[in-house]
């Protein structure tokens, strides 16, 4: 459930880069004089509405089972090491809520529940390091777009923002591939046969 949930908002962040490349090759004209024609700009109004929609949607959907995975995974590292924690499970659900602190609370206790994971044993942070940097990545550039979009008064920073938030399309790409392999392995490190992550 949770890989196809995160395939499928990996899919709506495929859909609005095709929807950012369409809108830069409409643009027309030279150098000194940029303009999309009227129809195209509709139709770029119109897929960009509907994949939003879309996107909105399957991160929705994603965002809650990736949560409830992420609060039985807290769970269950506590169970193992009841100590290792600075915070208690309902951290692992409200920390996601915390405007500005859900950059860093929930990696926190993703970090200490691998910590767990690990068994004392040396192993490496890797996949956690890079779901998280391309999730915060993704987080923080597609707000800008977002804020920048809203102010674009003309074609320039209009496509400027599309760039921006093409970026973080693909940082949320990268963050949806890194949640699965990070997830996949953290499991098994927690339920599966104790073996850590560098052992094998």
């Amino acid at each position: 459930m949770l890989h196809a949930t995160l395939t499928a908002a990996a899919a709506g962040d495929v859909l609005s880069l095709y929807a950012g490349f369409r809108a830069h090759f409409a643009v027309e004209g030279d150098g000194e004089f940029a303009y999309v024609p009227e129809e195209r700009w509709d139709a770029l109004n119109s897929m960009f509405t509907r994949v939003e929609g879309y996107q909105m949607v399957t991160v929705l959907v994603c965002a809650v089972v990736f949560i409830m995975w992420f609060h039985r995974v807290r769970l269950r590292a506590g169970m193992l090491a009841p100590t290792a924690f600075r915070r208690g499970p309902g951290w692992a659900i409200g920390g996601w809520f915390i405007p500005v602190a859900f950059l860093w609370v929930p990696y926190r206790i993703a970090n200490e529940a691998w910590t767990v994971g690990l068994r004392g044993a040396a192993g490496p942070f890797w996949p956690l390091n890079l779901w998280w940097a391309s999730f915060a990545g993704s987080i923080v550039l597609g707000r800008y777009a977002s804020v920048s979009y809203r102010r674009a008064e003309d074609l320039g920073p209009f496509l400027d923002a599309v760039t921006v938030g093409m970026a973080a399309d693909a940082l949320s790409i990268v963050a949806a591939a890194a949640a699965m392999f990070f997830a996949a392995r953290l499991t098994l490190m927690l339920d599966g046969d104790g073996t850590p992550a560098g052992s094998r």
